[in-house]
Formats: C-alpha cells, structure tokens, sequence
C-alpha cells in the first residue's frame, strides 16, 4: 500500500495517539496510531458511510471510567483503540470532519482546528 495521508478527528488530545482515516481509490481505510499490531482495516465507501451513518444517529459513547477496548473488525482485521480515542473520533464524525471520505473521489482531509 503506497503512503497515505491520515487524518485524524480535531477532538483528539495531543499527540498523534488516536483513531485515523485515509483514502484510496475506492477504499477508506482506518487505523488506530497506538495499536501495536498496526492493523487497517479497509473499507468501501459504502460501508464507511454506513459507519458515518451509525455513529451520527446512535446515542453518544460515555468513556469515563471504562477502560474497556473498542474493536473495529472485518473478516481478516482488528484494529483496537481505547473509548477516549473512539469518543474524541465519534465527535469529529458528528462534525462532518470525515464526511469527504464518502465521495466518489477521495478530496484532500480540510484543515481544522482542535476544539475542546
């Protein structure tokens, strides 16, 4: 796979520790910069725009006190982040910021400033 350019949400803490998103022609993929494993998962545009979908229209992930792992699977992939990282990439989802990734060409991620 040829380098790609991450993006990740604005809501994240400091640091590059945290859920990321990239593009190919017609795949999105994502990872996890702190999982050791270094798994991406790759999706179609289709089914990260389902997962966009869910994300906007489901009841806001708490993260406080549980330090329990969120695991994003396929068939042949798991890619593992912590509920601080998945909330702070549910709320850049709730934003828009990764809605560029649902087009049928991938656009460069838009500058965005960290928001507390």
């Amino acid at each position: 796979m040829p380098p790609l350019a991450w993006q990740k949400s604005s809501y994240c803490p400091e640091g590059n520790s945290c859920v990321h998103i990239a593009a190919t022609p017609g795949k999105i993929h994502l990872t996890e910069s702190a999982d050791p494993s270094g798994a991406v998962l790759s999706l179609s545009p289709a089914s990260f725009r389902a997962l966009l979908t869910t994300l906007k229209t489901e009841p806001a992930p708490t993260h406080e006190g549980d330090d329990t792992p969120v695991r994003l699977r396929s068939a042949d992939t798991t890619v593992t982040t912590d509920r601080r990282r998945w909330h702070a990439f549910v709320l850049g989802v709730r934003d828009g910021e990764f809605d560029h990734f649902t087009r049928a060409q991938p656009c460069a991620p838009s500058s965005s400033t960290k928001r507390r």
